[in-house]
């Protein structure tokens, strides 16, 4: 099985507003980069837009490290928050809804097929690859890159 690494970030101008993500594939030292823009989302929405991207762009099972400034993300997988949700019926209590179930689900589907381990990296402290994802989330909002 391949192994990957996948760093990813998601950026957002106001929250909610305009938002990027961005997203670097790494194997065997190769790196691919990819990015995309959504004119009205939030910063988590972006969090999670940018986890989806990037495995969905593996063609074949994998083992992925993927690495991610999103406390959000990382800890609602590895403490085990998201399927808690999920056996609810995306429900947080009895009356509020769990945000963003669309894309919580577009995630367990993705880790199910891969063999995925997620680590937090703290954001903005010169952690060249978060920086490039950062970078690369902004400059799609700036540019409006991937606006369908």
């Amino acid at each position: 099985m391949k192994h990957v690494k996948i760093y990813t970030d998601g950026a957002c101008s106001g929250n909610p507003g305009p938002g990027g993500w961005g997203v670097i594939l790494n194997y065997n030292g190769a790196e691919k980069e990819l990015s995309g823009y959504e004119s009205a989302t939030t910063n988590n929405r972006m969090e999670l837009t940018a986890a989806i991207e990037g495995l969905s762009a593996l063609k074949e099972r994998c083992s992925v490290l993927l690495c991610s400034d999103s406390k959000y993300l990382t800890d609602a997988i590895t403490k085990g928050w998201v399927y808690r949700w999920r056996d609810k019926g995306w429900m947080k209590t009895k009356t509020e809804p769990v945000p963003n179930s669309d894309l919580w689900e577009k995630i367990i589907k993705l880790i199910e097929k891969h063999k995925v381990e997620f680590e937090w990296v703290r954001g903005h402290t010169g952690h060249p690859e978060n920086e490039r994802c950062d970078t690369l989330a902004t400059d799609a909002i700036k540019n409006r890159k991937g606006e369908p």
